[in-house]
């Protein structure tokens, strides 16, 4: 388990996180390439069917980015975001998933070094979890 490598699906804000990913990158800050980014216009629009979808075709662990409280540009769509990842890992957890497979973070848009620390520490605990077993459970 020395050489897994976890792959992350980060669900991120196109005005907040995206922004903060794309500043980290010209910033030429440094994280694990183990993400893969998908775009959303609000951390609000982001289904949990998505989520569950990734976490059962191959991700080790999903990332939702969204605006800080009061920044949303659609006025309360991080807060959707919020309610929706509280009960959807109340339903991952009954299914086996660890809680940590699933993060909800505020990262503005100016806070490309944050975006970069948030990347380095997921990677470093889902690698402490290593591969998720339930994904191979319900998958075969």
């Amino acid at each position: 388990m020395a050489d897994f490598e976890p792959i992350i699906v980060a669900f991120v804000c196109n005005w907040c996180t995206f922004t903060a990913a794309d500043l980290a990158g010209t910033s030429r800050l440094s994280y694990p390439a183990n993400v893969r980014l998908i775009r959303v216009m609000c951390s609000g629009m982001v289904d949990p069917k998505y989520v569950i979808k990734a976490l059962l075709e191959g991700a080790d662990a999903v990332l939702i980015g969204g605006c800080w409280p009061g920044d949303c540009h659609y006025i309360n769509g991080n807060l959707k975001a919020r309610r929706r990842v509280a009960l959807l890992k109340d339903i991952l957890k009954r299914f086996g998933f660890e809680e940590d497979r699933l993060w909800l973070r505020w990262i503005a848009a100016s806070e490309g070094n944050l975006f970069a620390d948030t990347i380095k520490e997921m990677v470093e605990k889902v690698k402490a979890l290593g591969p998720s077993q339930v994904k191979r459970k319900l998958v075969a």
